[in-house]
């Protein structure tokens, strides 16, 4: 299937222009540097989004609420606590920070303890005050030191975030938005530190294939937390708590990071313990003890990490298969990829899976590097492999890999591994940047289901697909009512014509789909004739209306052919079979005899090229043919030229 362009269902750019006009603001008025301002942005995001998300929480509390006296009982801690949530007193709730007036010492404002507050800088200091009361991992992590900005610059910084695209996106938003500040402002930060946004869809790949359920998780390599944030979502959909369910460990060296996971995490309720700091490097320290102990491991490490001290790292550990190569020389590593590799193995227990994000170099590197795969496949814990195009990385063009480790494999696959070539296999979100939509990330994760023997899954995910689009074509009529309502009275006509026939009983979904692409074509002709009869001040909303009744019709096709894709390979049944070009299970002996290598494109193969119905020889017959026509007329030209210039002189 070739690979799709979309269009976004949420503007996060529009988003990211808004911030970088923040961060204007704050370097026109104030004289930090772009590291010292980074915190308090991105903190005042963090209040705006757990801002919106108490406000989502509070009207589930409040719905059936029980009454006193004729008046709802109000909403209190606990009822948040209960609903893993964070709780914010009305002086943290952003809209009473946006709404105060210009002159706060007229309000007479003050502390729980009594200490006037004569500033919006004061009055977001103490809201992060009241925050980190409200959770025991944020004491400490977020800043108040907003009086050192003007609070007419304030003022406008929570205006800015004061926009309805926070409410709409979800998952590691902050972390996001910190990968954009230092990519527009600290590109050389980003780089030396190895600090880079983990894409959402890599992320739910990661925890798709997990499927995490209970226990441990580890994230050595944390950054912003995307990965608790995700398992935390899988689990809760699930119907279980995370909270209860899960028990999150995270390391991280960059302190920045480290608080930013600390807030995203607490914003979406989930409880862990993150370290940072010296302490947190991975390479020489396993700071929790949890070597042999995790059941899930998920990590999106810095790549191809240089001069990590070998002696050091030895000490420190964790290595079941020795270390990688070593300059003799300065005694460093001078790729720590298989360090990062080897620690993910080491810390799981006799049943525990990792999931981690790598170079794409690592699967068929050489040296000692060879020798450390070939006992980590001989173990027969290497699971599923899956390779990743470019662009999935939000400032970063690099290819990368998934790597999938089980040590609690069923016999049937346990001398097997899943390979899955994943580079054409995407949707394009813009010109820098792919993704996997939620259809094509449980497509590849019904791959690996009945690659684990699980047809029962596979065949619920078409019933979803089923009923996905049932309930798409059923809303049709209720989606094109807006357009309907500003086109005339003819034109009007005309546009429901094809709309009873898509929802026609005993369509397959080839007929469905072409009947969907001519509704496409009639609403874009409905749309050219209304121009001409309806009024010119109507003309803007009805286009509008129009486009997005053709959105519509264009995800229904978006999802049938999702289906059809899978379909087309593994049948309404759910019948594994090798697919060239994008899967095949290898056993041991089979990556043996690849010395080794873990490339997911050595085993699945090149896939065949339809026939375009074009005779290649007729064609370059034809291309010669025509070139040296040209060839003869460009010799003509040069001597008319050479001629007009003798005739000059």
């Amino acid at each position: 299937m070739a690979a799709k362009k979309i269009k976004a269902k949420v503007n996060i750019r529009k988003l990211e222009t808004e911030l970088w006009e923040s961060a204007d603001l704050l370097r026109q008025g104030s004289k930090l540097t772009s590291s010292q301002y980074c915190m308090p942005v991105l903190a005042l995001l963090f209040l705006r989004y757990a801002y919106s998300r108490y406000k989502m929480v509070e009207a589930e509390i409040l719905q059936g609420r029980p009454t006193r006296g004729g008046k709802v009982m109000p909403v209190e801690p606990s009822d948040f606590k209960a609903k893993s949530a964070l709780y914010l007193p009305r002086e943290a709730q952003y809209d009473y920070l946006v709404n105060l007036p210009d002159n706060i010492m007229s309000q007479q404002l003050s502390t729980k303890e009594g200490q006037p507050i004569n500033s919006l800088g004061e009055a977001v200091n103490y809201a992060m005050q009241l925050v980190e009361a409200q959770s025991e991992q944020l004491h400490g992590v977020l800043p108040k030191n907003y009086t050192i900005f003007s609070d007419d610059l304030l003022r406008e910084l929570l205006r800015i975030f004061n926009n309805k695209t926070i409410d709409e996106v979800g998952g590691d938003i902050i972390g996001r938005i910190y990968e954009y500040f230092l990519s527009k402002f600290a590109k050389a930060v980003a780089s030396d530190d190895g600090v880079f946004f983990t894409p959402k869809s890599l992320v739910k790949m990661l925890v798709n294939v997990l499927e995490p359920t209970q226990g441990v998780m580890l994230d050595p390599a944390c950054g912003s937390g995307g990965m608790f944030v995700q398992t935390g979502d899988f689990v809760n959909q699930a119907g279980l708590n995370a909270n209860t369910q899960m028990t999150f460990f995270g390391q991280e060296k960059v302190e920045y990071n480290a608080q930013l996971c600390l807030m995203n995490m607490a914003v979406h309720g989930l409880n862990g313990k993150i370290i940072s700091g010296d302490e947190a490097n991975s390479f020489y320290h396993d700071a929790y003890n949890l070597a042999g102990r995790c059941d899930y491991v998920m990590a999106n490490p810095p790549f191809n990490v240089d001069k990590v001290k070998a002696e050091s790292t030895s000490a420190a550990g964790r290595l079941p298969f020795g270390l990688p190569g070593v300059n003799a020389k300065t005694k460093e590593i001078g790729n720590a990829n298989y360090l990062w590799i080897s620690y993910f193995y080491a810390y799981l227990n006799d049943h525990g899976r990792a999931g981690f994000v790598m170079a794409s170099s690592a699967t068929d590197s050489s040296n000692k590097d060879r020798d450390i795969r070939e006992k980590l496949v001989n173990t027969g814990d290497v699971d599923v492999i899956v390779s990743v195009g470019n662009n999935f990385f939000y400032t970063l063009s690099l290819p990368c890999s998934l790597w999938f480790f089980n040590r609690n494999k069923n016999d049937d696959i346990r001398d097997k591994v899943l390979f899955i070539d994943a580079r054409n296999y995407y949707t394009v979100v813009d010109r820098t940047l792919n993704e996997w939509t939620e259809w094509q990330l449980r497509n590849l994760q019904a791959i690996v289901r009945l690659y684990r023997g699980e047809k029962d899954k596979y065949v619920a995910l078409l019933r979803d697909y089923d009923k996905a689009i049932a309930d798409a074509v059923s809303a049709l009529e209720e989606k094109g009512q807006p357009f309907s309502e500003l086109i005339d009275e003819d034109t009007r006509g005309h546009f429901w014509g094809l709309m009873g026939y898509i929802d026609k009983a005993g369509l397959d979904y080839v007929e469905k789909k072409q009947s969907i692409e001519t509704q496409i074509n009639q609403t874009k002709g409905c749309m050219k004739a209304a121009e001409k009869s309806i009024e010119k001040r109507k003309v803007k909303a009805m286009r509008l209306a129009g486009e997005d009744f053709c959105d519509v019709l264009s995800d229904i096709i978006t999802t049938i052919d999702e289906r059809e894709w899978l379909v087309s390979k593994f049948g309404t049944d759910g019948t594994y079979q090798d697919v060239l070009g994008l899967c095949k299970i290898a056993t041991i002996q089979d990556i043996k005899e690849k010395n080794y290598s873990l490339t997911p494109g050595v085993y699945v193969g090149v896939a065949e090229q339809e026939d375009d119905g074009v005779d290649f020889h007729a064609r370059m017959n034809e291309i010669h043919a025509e070139l040296a026509r040209l060839n003869n007329e460009a010799n003509s030209l040069m001597d008319e030229i050479q001629k007009a210039w003798e005739d000059m002189a």
